[in-house]
């Protein structure tokens, strides 16, 4: 039997730019109190960018956390007065990698760390592309490589793709064009 936990009280221990740190007193089983630290975030949107040709446009970046460079989907958090992740998705992709898309279409919503975070990003594949300008934020530096599907499902199989939402959306376009 599933047991929901009932929230008791709420805490923010941190308020930033990009998230919020919340601690709560929950009530689980057997009628015990307990703790929950969740991380509060607007939610992101990620694209699979296919070229005609059947290639993936990635971005290569460094990433602070990881403390190294790690090849990602195009991707960005869902800025306040953004109602419709479809549009973060086309600026996201503009902004990242110069290209617009002649379609941009919806495929799946996952949360990238359930156990802690509130985080849900909203993936979508776009087509059609243009190339075009980038637009990096002022802190951004950021290389793009196009890459044939079926070695980045390769590069995934072989663990040497590492961001949880590029793992998902080489593996998903890749199932969907049937390789």
């Amino acid at each position: 039997m599933i047991y929901e936990e009932k929230t008791l009280e709420s805490q923010i221990l941190y308020k930033g730019s990009i998230l919020n740190l919340r601690r709560d007193k929950v009530l689980v089983v057997g009628d015990k109190e307990s703790y929950r630290e969740i991380i509060e975030h607007s939610g992101a949107v990620t694209i699979a960018p296919i070229t005609d040709d059947g290639k993936m446009v990635l971005v290569k970046q460094y990433r602070k956390a990881a403390e190294k460079a790690v090849l990602e989907t195009p991707a960005g958090k869902i800025e306040s007065g953004e109602n419709d992740a479809k549009l973060t998705a086309i600026r996201e992709l503009k902004e990242e990698t110069g290209y617009s898309a002649e379609s941009v279409e919806y495929v799946s919503s996952f949360y990238p760390a359930i156990g802690y975070s509130e985080e849900i990003i909203h993936l979508f594949v776009a087509r059609g592309l243009t190339p075009g300008e980038t637009h990096f934020d002022d802190n951004e530096a950021i290389e793009v490589i196009e890459y044939d599907l079926k070695e980045l499902k390769q590069m995934v199989l072989k663990g040497e793709i590492e961001d949880s939402k590029t793992i998902i959306a080489i593996l998903i376009v890749a199932a969907r064009m049937g390789i």
